[in-house]
């Protein structure tokens, strides 16, 4: 299969190139040429198959065009060595927990993923010394960081604004060392995004450097993330539940909420989706009012959200070719500030004794009120609440158990580079490493 930019001015790629560079040259990201329907017969069965089976069947429609069957059906085993349960919360609202993986974070699919299929094409086209450059906002560094540790041949940059993640998710992709380097910026994930973009641009880097990306940006990154969507309504099924779904979804650079779009188109049968937003509302000011203003972000508790100019919006235009109507029809959404997001969690722990993340907050309370009566719904909870164990606790006034592969982290020595806001600066340093 091809691979088109979004700008419509780059060379089409194939899958291997997409992977390998990233973005394309002319600044787009990359999209297939097509999506592949599933047949009518997958989701007849659906609810009588595992998350590995149907992942495997999900991505023989995305890759299997590329990638030889047996090969792709053990990438994605091997990267879904991990439950991903769906749990009632109360009447008709279900919770899909997507942090069981390594980093107690959703991103650990799309990471786990994207490394595996990168390792297997520099393996194939015997390549070494690819430089991989991540920007992260919390979860992205800690799930790119782990899943790539120790992959031959593969080096990780994983670029942070300072301050601005938790103590343990810093901990989680600072304290690794091997191939992976914490470049740790004076700035905020705007900024590092930013830094990343620019230096896929440079034609020097490029030059002397094998340069690829692992935020959402990049296709292995973000197309895997459809897969724990077709599992949840599986489940649901399982229960002869799955009838006029609605899922809700944490929304920040959009990555996952893109990938629930590819399923959808793929034939799974949701009804829409809500994104909700902390205070940085870009995308839902969007829906609202049919025009995209980008803007700096601002710092919130839910600081995976943190983002104020969402780079899978562009896949998002192309995939609706733009049109406001047709988007606002598929996608509602909601928006939150910090007092709303703490209270979230104090009343849903109160009344149902489920514990949210912040994140999985914002999701929650937009599903409670954009679900319709006649609906079930799903929201998405993209990372355990012990990641954000001080805020967790402050809003429900108890003490939470922090997991013991997340306290392992916390005691291992920070190891990270501090640099200004600065593009010169990290060029310098990155080519220090050719």
């Amino acid at each position: 299969m091809k691979y088109y930019s979004t700008n419509h001015k780059a060379p089409e790629a194939t899958l291997r190139e997409a992977v390998v560079k990233g973005l394309a040259q002319d600044k787009g990201l990359y999209m297939p040429e097509k999506i592949n329907r599933l047949p009518k017969d997958f989701f007849d069965h659906i609810g009588e198959k595992s998350l590995t089976e149907i992942a495997q069947t999900v991505a023989q429609a995305f890759f299997g065009e590329d990638i030889p069957k047996e090969k792709l059906d053990a990438i994605v085993a091997d990267t879904l060595n991990f439950e991903i349960p769906l749990h009632k919360v109360e009447e008709d609202v279900y919770v899909l927990e997507l942090f069981h993986g390594p980093t107690f974070a959703f991103k650990d699919v799309g990471a786990r993923f994207m490394a595996r299929m990168l390792s297997y094409f520099v393996k194939e086209q015997g390549q070494s010394d690819v430089k991989v450059l991540v920007a992260t906002s919390g979860d992205t560094g800690s799930a790119v960081a782990n899943g790539f540790l120790g992959v031959e041949g593969i080096r990780v940059f994983v670029l942070y604004p300072s301050g601005k993640v938790s103590d343990i998710q810093e901990a989680q992709f600072t304290t690794l060392g091997q191939n992976i380097v914490a470049l740790e910026i004076d700035g905020t994930f705007d900024d590092c995004q930013a830094l990343v973009k620019a230096a896929f641009m440079d034609d020097e880097l490029n030059r002397k450097l094998n340069l690829t990306s692992a935020n959402s940006i990049n296709v292995a990154r973000f197309l895997p993330q459809s897969f724990y969507y077709f599992h949840a309504f599986a489940q649901l099924a399982a229960q002869n539940s799955a009838d006029n779904v609605v899922i809700s979804v944490p929304s920040g650079n959009l990555g996952n909420l893109t990938a629930g779009l590819f399923a959808k188109r793929m034939g799974l049968p949701v009804n829409r989706f809500v994104a909700a937003n902390n205070r940085n509302d870009v995308f839902f000011r969007y829906l609202e009012t049919g025009l995209y203003q980008p803007k700096p972000s601002v710092q919130t508790i839910a600081n995976a959200m943190d983002v104020g100019a969402p780079s899978n919006f562009d896949r998002i235009l192309d995939l609706y070719h733009a049109e406001h109507a047709s988007i606002a029809n598929d996608i509602s959404g909601n928006t939150y500030n910090d007092d709303e997001i703490r209270k979230t969690i104090r009343e849903t722990y109160e009344q149902t004794g489920y514990l949210l993340d912040p994140h999985g907050a914002c999701a929650y309370k937009a599903l409670k009120e954009r679900k319709n009566d006649d609906e079930k719904g799903i929201f998405l909870a993209t990372a355990h609440p012990a990641k954000f164990k001080e805020v967790v606790e402050s809003c429900i006034g108890k003490t939470i158990e922090i997991p013991e592969r997340l306290s392992e982290f916390m005691r291992q020595p920070k190891q990270s580079i501090f640099l200004p806001n600065d593009f010169d600066r990290l060029k310098n340093m990155l080519l220090e490493f050719s």
